[in-house]
């Protein structure tokens, strides 16, 4: 990212957006169009209603935490007829509740999905749940956000049509790049919808990019971050990523039910990219934090919404490998132990 500015309209900013553009596809595993934009991934909401619908349409949105509430929220502020499939927190969306409600649904045009649910630690199922929006002929729309890069996504695969993440999870550069993958019956909406849009146009960024650039001036710092962290995803091999994830995951699990610490996401579903737990009978999560944090120099964070001081959220995602989780959580169960013998009381 220290590497010198270029003319982002010249040959050489072309040749290698390019060639990122051409990575971002295959870490994406899509044949189809891969657009990005400065801004942080929630934008990726906003992205999707302005593009894919008009006022008025009727969409699904799944609420199985607090990432679900803001998409679905998002898609109201701008008019559209959100019909809601919410479950308890800690528990997935799965197919045939979203079967069950397109049923009662039928005029649906398309169903938002929150894939890795980052409030709660639980992964959707995603490749079920497509299938059964496919079924129905509605547009599967995608908030990969700490999902994408960690976690298995099967664009094309898995016949996704409109799927964003942002830079600072599993693609482990800093906030400040959205990305999103469009699929053809996506460009199909695109043609119809009515929303006023001009920074977050599609067919802007398609037409930019086929041109080698982007349609306002490129975050180059970002890109080239982003260009090095796909550099490293292919290096290790996409599916090696995966692995690693998986075993991440698994070890961070094992080890808060080893520190006596309550898991929150329903087991079958547990993420492999963030963990959320219950902290120490009697503590709340800001408290605990401050412990590990002070004791410790250990990084977690609070739920969110109802769940801010019940829960417990620790990231295994991107550049994290055993050794650096091995050491956060020895400090979240030696902390614990302290917290629970009353050696470091919780600090108001």
């Amino acid at each position: 990212m220290q590497r010198e500015m270029i003319p982002h309209r010249g040959p050489e900013f072309k040749a290698f957006f390019g060639e990122l553009l051409e990575k971002s596809r295959a870490v994406h595993r899509t044949e189809g169009d891969v657009l990005i934009w400065p801004g942080s991934g929630s934008a990726g909401w906003e992205i999707a209603i302005v593009n894919l619908f008009s006022p008025g349409d009727p969409v699904l949105a799944t609420v199985a935490g607090s990432f679900g509430e803001r998409f679905a929220h998002v898609a109201t502020r701008f008019g559209l007829d959100v019909r809601v499939l919410e479950v308890p927190w800690g528990r997935p969306i799965t197919a045939d509740a979203v079967g069950e409600a397109l049923e009662r649904n039928p005029d649906v045009k398309a169903v938002l999905i929150a894939h890795n649910e980052t409030s709660t630690g639980v992964t959707n199922p995603l490749p079920e749940l497509a299938r059964v929006v496919r079924q129905h002929g509605a547009l599967v729309i995608v908030d990969a956000v700490s999902s994408a890069g960690g976690i298995p996504l099967e664009i094309d695969a898995w016949d996704l049509d409109f799927v964003f993440s942002g830079s600072q999870k599993a693609w482990m550069c800093p906030p400040g790049l959205v990305i999103a993958t469009v699929s053809e019956r996506a460009w199909a909406a695109h043609r119809t919808a009515s929303f006023p849009r001009f920074f977050w146009d599609l067919e802007t960024a398609r037409q930019a990019a086929r041109d080698g650039v982007t349609p306002t001036t490129s975050p180059l710092t970002m890109l080239y971050g982003y260009n090095a962290a796909l550099d490293l995803i292919l290096a290790e091999g996409l599916e090696n990523v995966w692995a690693r994830h998986r075993a991440l995951g698994a070890l961070t699990r094992s080890e808060i039910v080893r520190a006596n610490l309550t898991l929150f996401a329903d087991p079958c579903y547990a993420s492999d990219t963030v963990t959320a737990f219950l902290p120490p009978a009697g503590v709340t999560a800001s408290d605990f934090l401050s412990v590990l944090r002070r004791e410790y120099g250990v990084e977690a964070q609070t739920g969110q919404g109802a769940y801010t001081e019940t829960l417990v959220r620790l990231g295994h995602m991107g550049w994290a490998h055993e050794p650096d989780l091995v050491q956060a959580l020895s400090a979240v169960a030696s902390a614990t132990s302290k917290v629970g013998r009353g050696m470091l009381p919780a600090i108001g």
